[in-house]
Protein backbone atom coordinates (compact mmCIF):
# COMPACT_ATOMS: atom_id res chain seq x y z
CA UNK A 1 0.00 0.00 0.00
CA UNK A 2 1.50 3.23 -0.67
CA UNK A 3 1.09 6.68 1.08
CA UNK A 4 -1.50 8.00 -1.91
CA UNK A 5 -3.74 4.40 -0.73
CA UNK A 6 -3.71 4.88 2.77
CA UNK A 7 -7.17 5.85 4.57
CA UNK A 8 -7.65 9.36 6.23
CA UNK A 9 -10.54 8.21 8.24
CA UNK A 10 -11.40 11.36 9.72
CA UNK A 11 -12.08 13.39 5.90
CA UNK A 12 -14.50 10.27 5.22
CA UNK A 13 -16.67 10.92 7.96
CA UNK A 14 -16.49 14.66 7.60
CA UNK A 15 -17.51 14.03 3.40
CA UNK A 16 -19.61 11.64 4.38
CA UNK A 17 -20.09 9.79 7.66
CA UNK A 18 -19.31 6.20 9.30
CA UNK A 19 -21.39 4.39 6.16
CA UNK A 20 -18.83 5.87 3.55
CA UNK A 21 -16.36 5.11 5.88
CA UNK A 22 -16.74 1.59 5.91
CA UNK A 23 -17.32 1.22 2.43
CA UNK A 24 -13.93 3.10 1.81
CA UNK A 25 -12.43 0.82 4.12
CA UNK A 26 -14.02 -2.53 2.55
CA UNK A 27 -12.86 -1.94 -0.68
CA UNK A 28 -8.97 -0.33 0.04
CA UNK A 29 -7.79 -2.95 2.65
CA UNK A 30 -6.22 -1.55 5.95
CA UNK A 31 -5.62 1.92 6.72
CA UNK A 32 -2.15 3.30 7.89
CA UNK A 33 -3.24 3.59 11.28
CA UNK A 34 -4.35 0.70 12.03
CA UNK A 35 -0.90 -1.39 13.17
CA UNK A 36 1.55 1.26 12.80
CA UNK A 37 4.78 -0.24 13.38
CA UNK A 38 7.28 2.98 12.31
CA UNK A 39 10.23 2.37 14.71
CA UNK A 40 10.58 6.40 15.03
CA UNK A 41 10.19 7.04 18.80
CA UNK A 42 7.61 9.67 19.30
CA UNK A 43 7.77 11.51 22.18
CA UNK A 44 4.99 13.60 24.35
CA UNK A 45 5.22 17.58 24.01
CA UNK A 46 6.26 19.31 26.52
CA UNK A 47 3.53 21.07 28.68
CA UNK A 48 5.04 23.23 32.02
CA UNK A 49 3.61 26.20 31.15
CA UNK A 50 0.11 24.99 32.24
CA UNK A 51 1.68 24.77 35.58
CA UNK A 52 -0.83 22.35 37.22
CA UNK A 53 0.63 22.35 40.83
CA UNK A 54 0.03 20.57 44.17
CA UNK A 55 -1.19 22.51 46.78
CA UNK A 56 0.91 24.30 49.74
CA UNK A 57 -0.58 21.44 51.92
CA UNK A 58 0.44 18.80 49.47
CA UNK A 59 -2.85 17.68 48.11
CA UNK A 60 -4.39 17.85 44.43
CA UNK A 61 -8.06 16.88 43.91
CA UNK A 62 -8.88 15.24 40.42
CA UNK A 63 -12.49 14.90 39.55
CA UNK A 64 -13.63 12.42 36.36
CA UNK A 65 -16.64 12.85 34.63
CA UNK A 66 -17.49 10.86 31.66
CA UNK A 67 -20.31 10.10 29.23
CA UNK A 68 -21.75 14.09 29.70
CA UNK A 69 -23.16 12.95 25.94
CA UNK A 70 -25.69 15.17 25.08
CA UNK A 71 -26.32 17.67 22.44
CA UNK A 72 -27.12 21.81 22.54
CA UNK A 73 -30.35 21.53 24.46
CA UNK A 74 -28.59 19.17 27.43
CA UNK A 75 -30.44 17.72 30.20
CA UNK A 76 -30.00 20.41 32.46
CA UNK A 77 -29.60 17.70 35.72
CA UNK A 78 -26.24 17.06 33.86
CA UNK A 79 -25.15 20.67 34.73
CA UNK A 80 -26.48 20.63 38.34
CA UNK A 81 -24.74 17.44 39.01
CA UNK A 82 -21.47 18.99 37.39
CA UNK A 83 -22.07 22.24 39.54
CA UNK A 84 -22.78 20.42 43.01
CA UNK A 85 -19.77 18.06 42.82
CA UNK A 86 -17.43 21.07 41.88
CA UNK A 87 -18.36 23.01 44.40
CA UNK A 88 -18.40 20.41 47.10
CA UNK A 89 -15.59 18.69 46.00
CA UNK A 90 -13.40 21.96 45.20
CA UNK A 91 -10.83 20.05 42.75
CA UNK A 92 -7.43 20.94 41.34
CA UNK A 93 -8.41 19.74 37.84
CA UNK A 94 -11.41 18.25 36.21
CA UNK A 95 -11.33 15.64 32.84
CA UNK A 96 -14.27 14.51 31.33
CA UNK A 97 -13.46 11.42 29.74
CA UNK A 98 -14.62 10.99 26.61
CA UNK A 99 -18.46 10.63 24.74
CA UNK A 100 -18.62 14.67 25.87
CA UNK A 101 -21.21 15.25 23.39
CA UNK A 102 -23.38 13.30 20.69
CA UNK A 103 -24.96 12.96 18.00
CA UNK A 104 -27.73 15.43 17.70
CA UNK A 105 -25.58 19.21 16.70
CA UNK A 106 -26.65 19.61 13.27
CA UNK A 107 -24.32 22.84 12.65
CA UNK A 108 -21.29 24.20 14.00
CA UNK A 109 -23.21 26.31 16.08
CA UNK A 110 -24.76 23.38 17.64
CA UNK A 111 -21.86 21.56 18.44
CA UNK A 112 -20.28 24.79 19.79
CA UNK A 113 -23.06 24.75 21.68
CA UNK A 114 -22.70 21.89 23.26
CA UNK A 115 -19.74 22.02 24.01
CA UNK A 116 -20.15 25.16 25.81
CA UNK A 117 -22.63 23.95 28.19
CA UNK A 118 -20.22 21.14 29.78
CA UNK A 119 -17.29 23.99 29.40
CA UNK A 120 -19.16 26.40 31.88
CA UNK A 121 -19.33 24.98 35.12
CA UNK A 122 -15.01 24.75 35.28
CA UNK A 123 -14.44 28.32 33.33
CA UNK A 124 -17.11 29.70 35.79
CA UNK A 125 -15.13 28.10 38.74
CA UNK A 126 -11.68 28.98 37.31
CA UNK A 127 -10.83 25.10 37.35
CA UNK A 128 -8.55 23.67 34.96
CA UNK A 129 -9.52 20.83 32.21
CA UNK A 130 -9.31 18.29 29.67
CA UNK A 131 -11.00 16.11 27.96
CA UNK A 132 -10.74 12.98 26.34
CA UNK A 133 -12.42 11.70 23.37
CA UNK A 134 -15.00 8.80 22.77
CA UNK A 135 -16.75 6.90 20.13
CA UNK A 136 -19.60 9.24 20.18
CA UNK A 137 -17.92 12.41 20.20
CA UNK A 138 -17.56 12.14 15.81
CA UNK A 139 -21.57 11.25 15.27
CA UNK A 140 -22.13 14.34 14.79
CA UNK A 141 -19.22 15.14 12.54
CA UNK A 142 -21.78 14.53 9.00
CA UNK A 143 -24.41 16.98 9.89
CA UNK A 144 -22.19 19.86 11.39
CA UNK A 145 -19.16 19.42 9.27
CA UNK A 146 -17.03 19.78 12.74
CA UNK A 147 -14.64 16.52 13.05
CA UNK A 148 -12.42 16.21 16.57
CA UNK A 149 -9.43 18.25 15.40
CA UNK A 150 -11.96 21.05 14.84
CA UNK A 151 -14.02 20.28 18.23
CA UNK A 152 -10.19 20.38 19.93
CA UNK A 153 -9.96 24.14 18.57
CA UNK A 154 -13.37 24.61 20.34
CA UNK A 155 -11.95 22.93 23.44
CA UNK A 156 -8.91 24.95 23.54
CA UNK A 157 -10.28 28.34 23.22
CA UNK A 158 -11.39 28.17 26.96
CA UNK A 159 -9.37 30.18 29.26
CA UNK A 160 -8.90 27.27 31.49
CA UNK A 161 -8.73 24.11 29.31
CA UNK A 162 -5.37 22.59 29.19
CA UNK A 163 -5.72 20.27 25.88
CA UNK A 164 -3.11 20.04 23.01
CA UNK A 165 -2.93 18.33 19.67
CA UNK A 166 -1.81 15.21 19.43
CA UNK A 167 1.92 14.92 18.47
CA UNK A 168 2.57 14.08 14.23
CA UNK A 169 2.05 10.32 13.84
CA UNK A 170 0.22 9.29 16.98
CA UNK A 171 -3.46 7.85 16.11
CA UNK A 172 -6.57 10.03 17.35
CA UNK A 173 -7.22 13.20 18.76
CA UNK A 174 -5.52 15.33 21.61
CA UNK A 175 -3.26 12.19 22.89
CA UNK A 176 -1.20 14.06 25.75
CA UNK A 177 0.58 13.95 29.13
CA UNK A 178 0.66 16.52 31.67
CA UNK A 179 2.76 17.19 34.62
CA UNK A 180 1.85 17.93 37.84
CA UNK A 181 4.26 20.44 39.74
CA UNK A 182 5.23 19.68 43.50
CA UNK A 183 3.93 21.92 45.94
CA UNK A 184 6.62 24.30 46.31
CA UNK A 185 7.03 24.06 42.37
CA UNK A 186 10.42 22.98 41.81
CA UNK A 187 9.54 19.53 40.31
CA UNK A 188 7.49 17.30 39.21
CA UNK A 189 5.36 15.58 41.26
CA UNK A 190 2.62 13.27 39.38
CA UNK A 191 1.35 12.99 35.85
CA UNK A 192 -1.75 12.06 34.42
CA UNK A 193 -2.27 10.77 30.53
CA UNK A 194 -4.75 11.12 28.66
CA UNK A 195 -5.62 9.10 25.49
CA UNK A 196 -7.79 9.18 22.41
CA UNK A 197 -9.36 5.13 22.55
CA UNK A 198 -11.33 5.73 19.16
CA UNK A 199 -14.70 5.04 18.10
CA UNK A 200 -15.42 1.97 15.98
CA UNK A 201 -13.58 -0.89 14.43
CA UNK A 202 -13.37 -0.59 10.59
CA UNK A 203 -15.32 -3.13 8.48
CA UNK A 204 -13.09 -5.37 7.86
CA UNK A 205 -9.08 -6.12 8.04
CA UNK A 206 -7.45 -7.94 5.40
CA UNK A 207 -10.73 -9.30 3.95
CA UNK A 208 -12.17 -10.57 7.21
CA UNK A 209 -15.37 -8.46 9.06
CA UNK A 210 -15.95 -8.64 12.65
CA UNK A 211 -19.01 -10.52 13.45
CA UNK A 212 -19.25 -12.35 16.35
CA UNK A 213 -16.22 -9.94 17.64
CA UNK A 214 -16.53 -6.10 20.00
CA UNK A 215 -16.33 -3.60 17.00
CA UNK A 216 -15.51 -0.92 19.31
CA UNK A 217 -12.04 0.80 19.00
CA UNK A 218 -8.82 0.10 20.91
CA UNK A 219 -5.94 2.01 21.72
CA UNK A 220 -3.42 1.44 18.49
CA UNK A 221 0.04 0.61 18.96
CA UNK A 222 2.02 3.34 18.38
CA UNK A 223 -0.30 5.16 21.35
CA UNK A 224 1.44 2.46 23.08
CA UNK A 225 4.91 2.80 22.14
CA UNK A 226 4.25 6.97 22.41
CA UNK A 227 3.36 6.31 26.19
CA UNK A 228 6.65 4.01 26.65
CA UNK A 229 9.14 6.37 25.02
CA UNK A 230 7.90 9.27 26.45
CA UNK A 231 7.14 7.55 30.03
CA UNK A 232 11.36 6.66 29.83
CA UNK A 233 11.88 10.60 29.08
CA UNK A 234 10.07 11.74 31.92
CA UNK A 235 12.26 9.24 34.06
CA UNK A 236 15.15 9.92 32.40
CA UNK A 237 14.54 13.97 32.76
CA UNK A 238 14.00 13.82 36.81
CA UNK A 239 15.76 10.99 37.74
CA UNK A 240 13.09 8.80 38.94
CA UNK A 241 9.88 7.50 37.48
CA UNK A 242 7.02 9.80 38.00
CA UNK A 243 3.49 8.14 39.24
CA UNK A 244 0.19 8.82 37.44
CA UNK A 245 -3.24 8.17 36.16
CA UNK A 246 -3.96 7.12 32.72
CA UNK A 247 -7.66 8.41 31.21
CA UNK A 248 -9.12 6.69 28.26
CA UNK A 249 -12.77 6.30 27.52
CA UNK A 250 -12.99 2.45 26.35
CA UNK A 251 -11.54 -0.19 28.58
CA UNK A 252 -8.75 -2.22 28.69
CA UNK A 253 -9.66 -6.44 28.34
CA UNK A 254 -8.11 -6.20 31.53
CA UNK A 255 -11.01 -4.40 33.12
CA UNK A 256 -13.10 -7.42 32.58
CA UNK A 257 -10.39 -10.00 33.45
CA UNK A 258 -9.92 -8.02 36.87
CA UNK A 259 -13.69 -8.60 37.65
CA UNK A 260 -13.73 -12.24 37.11
CA UNK A 261 -9.97 -12.85 38.30
CA UNK A 262 -9.80 -14.83 34.92
CA UNK A 263 -10.13 -14.78 31.05
CA UNK A 264 -12.33 -17.28 30.56
CA UNK A 265 -14.36 -18.29 33.90
CA UNK A 266 -17.32 -15.67 34.13
CA UNK A 267 -19.03 -17.27 36.59
CA UNK A 268 -19.92 -15.89 40.04
CA UNK A 269 -17.52 -17.59 42.10
CA UNK A 270 -14.87 -16.37 39.81
CA UNK A 271 -16.15 -13.05 41.07
CA UNK A 272 -16.74 -13.97 44.54
CA UNK A 273 -12.39 -14.55 44.30
CA UNK A 274 -11.81 -11.44 42.40
CA UNK A 275 -13.61 -9.15 44.75
CA UNK A 276 -10.91 -10.52 47.61
CA UNK A 277 -8.30 -11.06 45.30
CA UNK A 278 -8.33 -7.34 44.08
CA UNK A 279 -10.05 -5.35 46.76
CA UNK A 280 -13.18 -4.71 44.20
CA UNK A 281 -15.77 -2.22 45.04
CA UNK A 282 -18.66 -0.71 43.00
CA UNK A 283 -21.19 -2.05 40.77
CA UNK A 284 -20.89 -4.10 37.03
CA UNK A 285 -24.67 -3.92 35.53
CA UNK A 286 -23.43 -4.55 31.92
CA UNK A 287 -20.25 -5.98 30.03
CA UNK A 288 -17.39 -4.46 29.40
CA UNK A 289 -16.82 -3.21 25.92
CA UNK A 290 -13.72 -3.13 25.19
CA UNK A 291 -12.51 -3.45 21.22
CA UNK A 292 -11.37 -6.37 19.45
CA UNK A 293 -8.17 -6.45 20.35
CA UNK A 294 -5.95 -6.11 23.15
CA UNK A 295 -3.75 -3.21 22.92
CA UNK A 296 -1.31 -4.47 25.08
CA UNK A 297 -0.96 -1.46 26.84
CA UNK A 298 -1.22 -2.77 30.26
CA UNK A 299 2.03 -4.66 29.71
CA UNK A 300 3.43 -1.82 28.70
CA UNK A 301 2.20 0.08 32.31
CA UNK A 302 3.16 -3.28 33.73
CA UNK A 303 6.37 -2.90 32.20
CA UNK A 304 6.97 0.77 33.02
CA UNK A 305 5.64 0.75 36.60
CA UNK A 306 4.36 4.55 37.11
CA UNK A 307 0.72 4.42 36.11
CA UNK A 308 -1.23 4.20 39.32
CA UNK A 309 -4.29 3.99 37.90
CA UNK A 310 -6.48 3.44 34.52
CA UNK A 311 -9.73 4.85 34.21
CA UNK A 312 -12.74 4.62 31.58
CA UNK A 313 -16.23 5.42 30.62
CA UNK A 314 -17.96 4.09 28.02
CA UNK A 315 -20.07 1.54 30.07
CA UNK A 316 -22.42 3.73 31.82
CA UNK A 317 -23.79 2.01 34.47
CA UNK A 318 -20.52 0.29 35.62
CA UNK A 319 -19.02 2.20 38.57
CA UNK A 320 -16.56 -0.50 39.84
CA UNK A 321 -12.49 -0.11 40.70
CA UNK A 322 -10.41 -2.64 41.58
CA UNK A 323 -6.55 -3.33 41.97
CA UNK A 324 -4.96 -5.39 39.98
CA UNK A 325 -1.75 -6.68 40.14
CA UNK A 326 -0.44 -3.00 41.54
CA UNK A 327 -2.62 -0.84 38.87
CA UNK A 328 -6.10 0.22 39.75
CA UNK A 329 -8.38 -0.52 36.88
CA UNK A 330 -12.03 0.94 37.07
CA UNK A 331 -14.89 3.38 35.69
CA UNK A 332 -16.44 6.76 36.76
CA UNK A 333 -19.81 6.12 35.39
CA UNK A 334 -21.74 8.46 33.67
CA UNK A 335 -22.62 12.13 34.21
CA UNK A 336 -24.86 12.83 31.14
CA UNK A 337 -28.42 12.57 31.94
CA UNK A 338 -29.33 12.70 28.37
CA UNK A 339 -28.19 9.03 27.75
CA UNK A 340 -28.99 5.41 28.91
CA UNK A 341 -28.61 4.57 32.26
CA UNK A 342 -30.48 1.73 34.46
CA UNK A 343 -33.70 0.38 33.35
CA UNK A 344 -36.85 1.58 35.03
CA UNK A 345 -37.44 4.06 37.24
CA UNK A 346 -34.00 2.91 38.60
CA UNK A 347 -32.67 5.04 35.34
CA UNK A 348 -30.31 7.53 36.87
CA UNK A 349 -29.63 6.17 40.27
CA UNK A 350 -26.15 5.71 39.14
CA UNK A 351 -25.06 9.12 37.71
CA UNK A 352 -22.48 10.33 39.24
CA UNK A 353 -18.28 11.66 38.87
CA UNK A 354 -15.61 9.95 40.19
CA UNK A 355 -13.03 11.55 42.95
CA UNK A 356 -9.29 11.30 42.99
CA UNK A 357 -7.04 12.18 46.00
CA UNK A 358 -3.62 13.22 45.88
CA UNK A 359 -0.84 13.70 48.29
CA UNK A 360 2.65 14.09 47.16
CA UNK A 361 3.83 13.04 50.80
CA UNK A 362 2.57 9.42 50.54
CA UNK A 363 4.31 6.99 48.80
CA UNK A 364 2.64 6.22 44.95
CA UNK A 365 0.93 9.60 45.57
CA UNK A 366 -2.49 8.37 44.61
CA UNK A 367 -3.99 7.97 47.98
CA UNK A 368 -7.91 6.85 47.26
CA UNK A 369 -10.64 7.22 44.72
CA UNK A 370 -14.11 7.55 44.92
CA UNK A 371 -17.56 7.62 43.23
CA UNK A 372 -19.69 10.51 44.33
CA UNK A 373 -23.40 10.67 42.86
CA UNK A 374 -26.53 12.80 42.09
CA UNK A 375 -28.75 11.14 44.83
CA UNK A 376 -26.50 12.14 47.09
CA UNK A 377 -26.82 15.97 46.47
CA UNK A 378 -30.75 16.07 46.10
CA UNK A 379 -31.01 16.13 42.48
CA UNK A 380 -34.31 14.82 40.82
CA UNK A 381 -33.76 11.20 39.51
CA UNK A 382 -37.13 11.11 37.78
CA UNK A 383 -36.92 9.10 34.81
CA UNK A 384 -37.58 11.69 32.07
CA UNK A 385 -36.27 14.06 29.93
CA UNK A 386 -35.49 17.79 31.24
CA UNK A 387 -33.40 19.42 28.33
CA UNK A 388 -32.81 22.43 28.64
CA UNK A 389 -31.74 25.65 26.56
CA UNK A 390 -27.88 25.73 25.51
CA UNK A 391 -25.59 27.86 27.39
CA UNK A 392 -25.17 31.43 25.88
CA UNK A 393 -21.57 31.25 23.83
CA UNK A 394 -19.25 34.39 23.62
CA UNK A 395 -18.19 35.94 20.82
CA UNK A 396 -15.26 34.10 19.22
CA UNK A 397 -14.17 35.78 15.91
CA UNK A 398 -10.61 34.00 15.96
CA UNK A 399 -12.62 30.18 15.99
CA UNK A 400 -15.27 32.09 13.57
CA UNK A 401 -12.46 32.24 11.34
CA UNK A 402 -11.02 28.73 11.73
CA UNK A 403 -14.16 26.83 11.66
CA UNK A 404 -15.64 28.53 8.77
Amino acid sequence: MTNQDVVDRRKFIKIGGMSTLALTLGATGLPGDLFNTSTTTAYAASNENIKLKFQPNGKFKIVQFNDTQDDENIDRRTIELMDKVLDTEKPDFVVINGDVITGGPDTPTETRQAINNVAQPMEKRGIKWAITYGNHDEDSTPKSGLNEEDMLQIYMSYKHNVNMPSDKGITGTGNMNLLIQNSKGSDAAFNLWLLDSGRYAPETIAGQDFEGYPTWDWVRGNQVNWYYETSKKLENQFGRKIPSLMFMHIPLWEHRFMWFSSVDDRSAAAHERAVIKHNIVGERNEDECPGPFNSGMFSAILDRGDVKGVFCGHDHINTYHGNYYGVLLGYAGNTGFGTYGLSGAERNRLRGARVFNLDENQEGVLVETHMVFAKDYGIDLTANDQSDSPAPLEENKKLDRILK
